[in-house]
């Protein structure tokens, strides 16, 4: 029997924890030495898969010895229990008493020993029925076989024996199986087991009535335990059984009988521990049900029930313990029942059932202090030492055990087995299991994002190791939590854990965190009384001093010696007078602000900066150094100031103090910006301690952005009293880390003269004018000019600057001349520079004039090379001069879709100007391709034509394309040349050239080329003359039919139908003599011709090359010569 006691009675029994499972015992197996053995054991223990049957085996000899059973009772008339639950029982039905013995027998059916083995089978078996004499255990014989069995019914001669076998072991035909040792052992296994499962489902179920039989024989007068005992069994058995859902039933039913008990001082634990139980039990099965708001009511009810049932006064830490391990063991259930998913929420989870175990033990630590007093001697005889050697029932006294009357049988055996186990108690490491439930409950809440509870209850984790004497730890925790509570300002928090932070530096003798903490509680957070804070100034003094400080007031005795020893070493330790102490994130008694008075510094201006200090503590406090670290370390050396007397370094409490420091910048810093990169005072001297207390950047702590948060809100409100002005004053100083040194303003103008807009392609010319206005000589005087930086890409390319007109400005010119050296410019001095741009696309472009110079000046004393400089900008659109359209004519000024080759025919350009300014269009040119010119010689029909805006301009040539030797339908006509100029530049600026592709024109060729000279014009009655010339474009004999239709402006002389015959490459003439009848513009007589050779050529398309009118004059008086001539 296993002895429980006092320190383990709230603990919960590891057989009622466990998931009960069948107990399954294998004889006749020789695992150590046979392999056949061992691959049979290995296949039903080795890596079972959670879908195989719950069943728990165990290897056991043939002749081992089981429990003995106990009489059966026949009358429960005179029977008084002593117990509800013995110790023993749940392991004894776990691990003891089998449902199924089953013996492995290797025999095979064809075995020549075969009656021999079948008799010593047979002795086997009654060795095992012997041993398990009284019990329902049933009994089972496996045969180990080599060879695989036939389908049943094939193989009669094992049909004859196994029958047989069974009769000689008195088993049953289902309690016989055979195991053929083959490839396939885990299969036949896991049918084993199968079938070995039915038979302990059946030996549970004959348990389970055989307990509820006893239920007739009792009565609620004497056998009360005993109803809650039947019922606990029943449930238990119902779990081997597997049948969760009774088990279920017969737990809770056992529950409330067991609180219809009548309960007093010597069996309210039996009560309890047996109530925990079954708690246990439904809330573990609840969760398995997916039912957890069941599992938390019951659990809710169970603490309700049982935690007024305190018992024995003297022995309350144990009615705290055992209330402690409740929480602790739900809690455990729950988190397992999340790992398996179930999903939880924030405000219930295992974290809340840990945080209130650890509460249980913390009670249970405080009433264990006031009950277990030190320095009693434990009695002899132990009275926790029971005589049988073990405790009968769960919840017993070992010193009273069986004993169920209200009055204890001997008064002095209770005292001293109290006293017994009140000593026991001062032995439990209180702390470590508080700490241990704590850490559990922080996981928890850390888990499902509880920020607030976590470090609630990391403050109490810190207070345990503080008691626990585990100062480091201690310090860890809290330093932790302190931070969340300076960013929430829970300053009355922050004060109560800084307190015992404080002890804890104390007692470790750790001087740096001492020195934070005392800094922290005499700051503007602490909510400490004055005369606290005092005496945490005294020391702080003392330890700057190099001095031992006070004990802190509540610190443990025992442990003070040990922490003056420790102080002691520590000020003879000479490695130690040097500390630097960052206090950025905390919130000291010296607040610290500091600022550039200036965003920005010019370079011949002194940068200012200023650093305000202010105490908070109930004393002066003095300091000897302060300084200023900046990002380039060049100008630190101008940021100490040291202590010269005791009044310039020397703070008052609540009062604001403000130190100046100036330096000047160097040329090589312009356009740098300039951090502070911390603040540092030091407290102290070098012949005690110093003390550096650092900030970084521009000083402000924990509390700082918060209260300048306040003061802009109050600012408003500001002014009632001049206490309050002055809080508002410090809150409302900015922080002004950075500044920037920008270049000396210069003292120069820059003015740009030019006429936009510009033109494409054009030479545009921007003039600068540079005057100094600087008292000194400007030197290395430099421009930087052309398209300003950080525009499109493609502007750069297609942007071209240059200085001299005389040169060139082609694709090669840079889009940004850089450093262009101007010499140096006197006070006073002007000087003119032209930029010349040339944009070959448009749109706007923004153009950079640059002008920078060196001068030297003096600052503070220090002469200085300044670097000034200006920039102008200006805008520039950028617009097409003109635009140019270009026609085809037929020679009768027809639109011409296609060029008939070898005719000529007209090309036409129109410019039409869109500039603002007048154009000089200087000459006009055509580069033909494959065309050639119908006139002589082309000239330009535009010269020195002056174009204002939106006016065109147009000229005409006749062209002809030659018959070309390849086959191409498309040719290319060639290139149009303009040069021009604006009408307002001098006659010696360069012209620009425009140039303008002419389009492609589509060539046909025609058969017959007719055309037809004529006279100008007619006169009614006279006699007009028409001659009208055919050629034969092709390489074949042409035959013409041509008539002549009637017209009734006209008669005509000549063939009205005609057939020629024209040879190739040669030409016929017509002549036709008309006679106009009508004056104005008159139809001439059509001309129908057709080629029956080329039957696709029209007449319309042959003829579309002759006149179709002409104008006729009318009749007039004839005059003389001498009146025509004066007409």
């Amino acid at each position: 029997m296993q002895l429980r006691m006092a320190g383990s009675l709230s603990e919960l029994p590891p057989e009622l924890c466990c998931r009960p499972m069948a107990f399954v015992a294998l004889t006749g197996l020789d695992v150590l030495y046979n392999a056949v053995h061992r691959a049979i054991w290995d296949a039903f223990c080795a890596n079972r898969r959670a879908d195989r049957v719950p069943i728990s085996f165990k290897v056991l000899p043939g002749d081992h010895e089981y429990p003995k059973c106990r009489t059966k009772r026949t009358s429960y008339e005179w029977y008084i229990p002593k117990g509800i639950l013995k110790t023993g029982w749940m392991n004894k039905h776990l691990n003891l008493v089998p449902a199924l013995v089953v013996l492995f027998y290797e025999l095979d059916w064809d075995d020549p020993q075969w009656k021999e083995k079948q008799s010593e089978c047979a002795t086997k078996v009654e060795i095992v029925r012997t041993s398990l004499q009284g019990r329902n255990t049933k009994v089972a014989v496996v045969l180990i076989q080599k060879k695989t069995p036939l389908p049943p019914g094939e193989d009669l001669v094992a049909s004859e024996r196994a029958q047989a076998l069974c009769n000689a072991c008195e088993l049953s035909g289902k309690s016989l199986f055979v195991l053929p040792h083959t490839d396939h052992l885990v299969g036949y296994i896991i049918r084993l087991e199968n079938a070995f499962y039915e038979h302990a489902q059946t030996y549970y179920y004959t348990e389970i009535r055989r307990v509820k039989s006893h239920k007739e024989f009792l009565n609620k007068t004497t056998h009360q335990l005993l109803f809650v005992r039947h019922q606990f069994k029943t449930g238990f058995f119902s779990e081997l059984k597997q049948d969760s859902q009774n088990a279920l039933k017969y737990y809770k039913t056992a529950y409330s009988l067991i609180h219809e008990l009548r309960a007093h001082e010597t069996n309210i634990l039996e009560i309890k521990t047996i109530a925990g139980f079954i708690n246990y039990k439904i809330c573990r099965l609840c969760f398995q049900h997916n039912t957890p708001l069941d599992a938390i009511a019951q659990f809710r009810k169970h603490t309700d029930l049982c935690k007024k049932k305190i018992g024995n006064a003297e022995l309350a830490f144990e009615h705290t313990a055992w209330m402690s391990k409740q929480f602790q063991s739900f809690g455990e259930l729950f988190d397992e029942a999340i790992k398996l998913g179930l999903t939880a929420i924030q405000t219930q989870n295992p974290g809340f059932y840990y945080q209130q175990a650890a509460c249980y033990s913390q009670d249970r630590k405080h009433l264990a202090q006031q009950l277990c007093q030190p320095g009693m001697i434990y009695p002899s005889p132990d009275p926790l030492d029971p005589q049988t050697g073990g405790l009968d029932f769960y919840g017993q006294r070992p010193w009273r055990q069986g004993h169920q009357s209200i009055d204890p049988p001997n008064t002095e055996k209770e005292k001293t087995g109290i006293l017994a186990l009140q000593i026991k108690e001062r032995e439990v490491p209180h702390s470590e299991l508080i700490i241990a439930l704590l850490s559990n409950a922080v996981a928890q809440f850390k888990k499902y994002k509880c920020p607030r509870m976590k470090s609630h209850l990391m403050v109490q984790m810190g207070e345990e190791y503080y008691h626990a004497k585990d100062y480091t730890k201690a310090l860890k925790l809290l330093d932790y939590v302190m931070c969340d509570y300076r960013t929430e300002r829970w300053w009355g928090l922050l004060t109560a854990i800084l307190t015992t932070a404080l002890r804890c530096a104390y007692l470790m003798a750790s001087v740096k965190d001492y020195i934070i903490y005392c800094m922290e509680l005499l700051g503007r957070a602490s909510t400490l009384k004055e005369e606290q804070k005092s005496r945490i100034e005294k020391n702080l003094n003392k330890v700057i001093m190099n001095e031992v400080p006070d004990p802190e007031p509540q610190c443990d005795q025992s442990s003070l010696n040990a922490a003056r020893s420790l102080w002691s070493d520590c000020m003879a330790l000479a490695g130690l007078n040097e500390l630097t102490i960052e206090v950025q994130d905390y919130i000291p008694f010296i607040q610290c602000k500091a600022r550039f008075c200036s965003p920005s510094f010019h370079l011949d201006q002194p940068i200012q900066l200023q650093v305000f200090l202010r105490t908070n503590c109930p004393h002066s406090v003095s300091f000897n150094k302060l300084t200023v670290s900046l990002s380039n370390q060049e100008y630190n050396q101008w940021c100490v100031m040291e202590s010269s007397g005791q009044e310039t370094m020397n703070l008052l409490p609540g009062k604001t103090k403000c130190y100046n420091f100036t330096f000047v910048a160097k040329t090589e810093d312009v356009g740098k910006k300039i951090e502070m990169t911390g603040v540092e005072v030091m407290l102290g001297s070098d012949h005690s301690r110093c003390v550096y207390l650092g900030w970084r950047g521009a000083g402000g702590d924990a509390a700082s952005t918060h209260e300048a948060l306040q003061a802009s809100r109050s600012s408003r409100r500001c002014g009632r009293n001049v206490e309050m002005q002055q809080e508002l004053e410090w809150d409302s100083l900015t922080l002004q880390q950075s500044t920037m040194i920008i270049s000396r303003v210069p003292k120069i103008s820059v003015h740009l003269n030019h006429q936009p807009p510009a033109l494409n392609n054009e030479i545009y010319c921007i003039q600068l004018t540079v005057q100094s206005q600087e008292e000194g000589v400007a030197k290395d005087v430099k421009l930087t000019t052309g398209l300003k930086p950080g525009q499109d890409a493609n502007l750069g390319q297609t942007t071209h600057v240059i200085l001299d007109d005389a040169k060139v400005c082609d694709d090669t010119a840079p889009a940004l001349l850089p450093d262009i050296l101007l010499g140096d410019l006197k006070s006073g001095e002007k000087l003119e520079k032209c930029v010349y741009v040339r944009c070959v696309s448009t749109g706007p472009r923004v153009f950079l004039f640059h002008v920078a110079y060196s001068i030297e000046t003096t600052v503070e004393g220090r002469q200085i090379i300044c670097k000034c400089h200006k920039d102008e900008t200006v805008t520039v659109e950028t617009l097409v001069p003109f635009e140019v359209s270009v026609k085809f004519l037929s020679t009768k000024f027809e639109p011409l879709d296609q060029v008939a080759v070898d005719i000529p025919f007209l090309l036409m350009t129109d410019i039409l100007s869109s500039s603002p300014w007048p154009l000089l269009l200087v000459s006009s040119s055509l580069q033909l391709a494959t065309m050639v010119s119908n006139t002589p010689k082309l000239q330009s029909q535009l010269q020195e034509v002056v174009l204002q805006s939106d006016e065109c301009a147009s000229e005409c040539f006749c062209l002809r394309c030659p018959p070309l030797t390849n086959t191409n339908t498309t040719v290319a006509t060639g290139q149009y040349l303009i040069s021009w100029k604006r009408k307002s530049s001098s006659t010696d600026s360069p012209l620009i050239q425009t140039t303008v592709t002419l389009p492609h024109v589509i060539l046909e060729s025609v058969p017959l080329y007719i055309h037809a000279d004529l006279p100008s014009f007619g006169r009614v009655r006279e006699s007009l003359p028409v001659r009208y010339h055919i050629e034969n474009r092709t390489t074949l004999v042409q035959d013409v039919e041509m008539t002549v239709e009637p017209s009734d402006a006209f008669m005509f002389s000549g063939l009205k139908q005609v057939r020629l015959r024209i040879l190739p490459g040669s030409e016929q003439q017509m002549l036709y003599n008309y006679y106009p009848l009508m004056a104005g513009y008159q139809t001439l007589p059509q001309l129908n011709i057709s080629l029956p050779r080329c039957p696709t050529t029209s007449a319309h398309t042959l003829r579309r090359f002759l006149p179709q009118c002409i104008f006729v004059k009318p009749q007039g008086r004839r005059l003389d010569d001498a009146s025509i001539a004066a007409a």
